[in-house]
């Protein structure tokens, strides 16, 4: 590669960048101007600034519910693009997710349990404040780690990525078997509010509990950002990384320890969200036309948050009072990419 060629590929690289930012940008504003209530952007931005406007209910519903929320799904959108991208290095495999290891199972069985055998409902618990949220919140969390320490323990005995992987799919399969007979033996009120959780929503984190939120997300995405070097050697096969001097065994569990802690924690508080942390990655790849992770991962992050705004953005259907489940918009954007993503690889291979 020729010095101009390069100059020519940063440049690309960086208008790239700038535009996805200014999409990021766009949609967050949106998300903060059209919900069931329209506010103009004038006022919107009068508030960011710390101005007052005179419609105190407007800025109550910018600064205690759509500013979090759009937080939110930018962080929780780059932490699972991250998990996915991480995953799917790890693995070289295009399906891998931060579902695949059964660690949104766990936080979906921890949350079934607590619901189930404290006899209660989510909206009683949700009703208590601060201490049912966090009784939901850290049944997930708990659920989350035991099931990240259980393929933790696996990888530590198994040496082949394919055989943690079959692991991963039949602990999340155990998993879900539990879950199912939890609510077979729960209530239908329980087990229809316990499917409503499952849909996935941006706005379970509150202003209050933002910051802490985003310190655990900025903690995990931080080391993400470490493992750089070591992401590019795996690309080229466990042996070429050995040559490198890459620890594999370490490797792995070190990018198992962030993936699964980001995920947990995106779990624990948004609920199981799938899709972005699936389809982000390739987006990425697509649009940057190389697997190079010091320009991917920090493309992956930004367009993850801009997918995640995008989607809690298209919940506010046109025409609809209520809230669309996230869950049902995801599949769209996020479907039609792994598709052709499978379909293109095929025909690489024919």
């Amino acid at each position: 590669m020729t010095y101009s060629n390069f100059l020519i590929q940063i440049q690309r690289f960086r208008f790239r960048g700038i535009v996805l930012i200014a999409l990021t940008v766009i949609l967050f504003l949106a998300n903060l101007a059209f919900g069931s209530v329209s506010i103009p952007l004038e006022k919107i931005l009068s508030v960011l600034v710390g101005n007052s406007i005179d419609q105190s209910s407007w800025q109550h519903i910018i600064l205690e519910s759509r500013l979090p929320q759009a937080v939110t799904a930018v962080l929780t959108g780059a932490a699972l693009a991250i998990c996915g991208l991480l995953l799917q290095t790890l693995f070289q495999n295009p399906l891998a997710d931060p579902s695949i290891l059964g660690i949104s199972a766990g936080a979906n069985l921890g949350v079934a349990a607590v619901v189930f055998f404290s006899g209660g409902t989510l909206v009683h618990l949700s009703g208590l404040g601060i201490s049912g949220h966090l009784a939901i919140v850290g049944s997930a969390f708990i659920g989350a780690i035991a099931v990240l320490n259980v393929i933790l323990y696996m990888a530590r005995r198994l040496h082949s990525n394919l055989m943690l992987l079959i692991v991963g799919i039949m602990v999340s399969y155990l998993v879900s078997s539990l879950i199912t007979f939890i609510n077979f033996y729960s209530s239908a009120e329980n087990a229809f509010l316990f499917m409503l959780w499952g849909m996935g929503d941006f706005s379970g984190v509150t202003a209050s509990q933002l910051p802490t939120y985003a310190i655990l997300i900025f903690i995990g995405l931080g080391a993400a950002i470490l493992q750089v070097k070591p992401l590019n050697a795996l690309l080229m096969g466990e042996r070429y990384a050995i040559n490198l001097g890459v620890r594999i065994k370490q490797t792995r569990l070190i990018l198992l320890i962030i993936a699964g802690l980001l995920t947990a924690v995106t779990t624990a508080f948004c609920g199981p969200i799938s899709f972005i942390g699936l389809a982000v990655p390739h987006i990425a790849r697509l649009i940057l036309g190389t697997g190079n992770h010091k320009k991917l991962l920090p493309f992956s992050l930004l367009l993850g948050g801009a997918v995640a705004l995008l989607c809690n953005l298209l919940t506010n259907l046109p025409g609809h009072a209520g809230i669309a489940p996230l869950n049902a918009i995801t599949p769209i954007l996020g479907a039609p990419v792994v598709l052709y993503v499978l379909l293109a690889r095929k025909r690489i291979i024919n």
